[in-house]
């Protein structure tokens, strides 16, 4: 299972970087039409999702400390609030529709929970491929849990 847990928090961090990937390539499209954040769109309310669900499963299975497991579960608030700060960017407009300034301002909160939830998801990663690995000859098993032998 912990292999598991690598492969799929390894998936989920491929799918931020690419998440990143595709708000760049909406940013330049142009003409700039309501498909140009479809890959973004898609990738932040369904891949991740699901990524970041099966990497909370793999963690437990593979009996992760409870604090990986925390933090395996930290960037499934995360996507939720992005959302959230998406829909308020996205209502903070004009009367014709146009950006304001307080709208701009959500949006950049949209990048910058983003890094974090990136940040996060970088820390799930290195630290399921830790858990993974062997121990060393000859010493004792590591306790991933009290009370539970790795």
């Amino acid at each position: 299972m912990r292999k598991a847990f690598v492969i799929v928090s390894t998936l989920l961090l491929a799918s931020f970087v690419l998440q990143f990937v595709f708000a760049a390539v909406g940013a330049f499209t142009k003409p700039a039409g309501d498909g140009a954040y479809a890959l973004h769109s898609v990738n932040g309310t369904a891949v991740i999702p699901v990524l970041t669900l099966l990497t909370i499963l793999f963690a437990v299975l593979a009996k992760a400390p409870g604090r990986l497991v925390g933090l395996a579960v930290l960037p499934l608030g995360l996507v939720v609030v992005q959302a959230l700060i998406a829909m308020l960017a996205n209502a903070s407009t004009d009367v014709a529709g146009g950006s304001t300034p307080f709208g701009l301002t959500i949006a950049g909160l949209h990048a910058i929970n983003g890094i974090v939830a990136a940040h996060v998801v970088v820390g799930v990663a290195q630290a399921a491929r830790k858990l993974a690995r062997p121990a060393p000859a000859g010493a004792d098993p590591v306790t991933v849990r009290e009370g539970e032998p790795a």
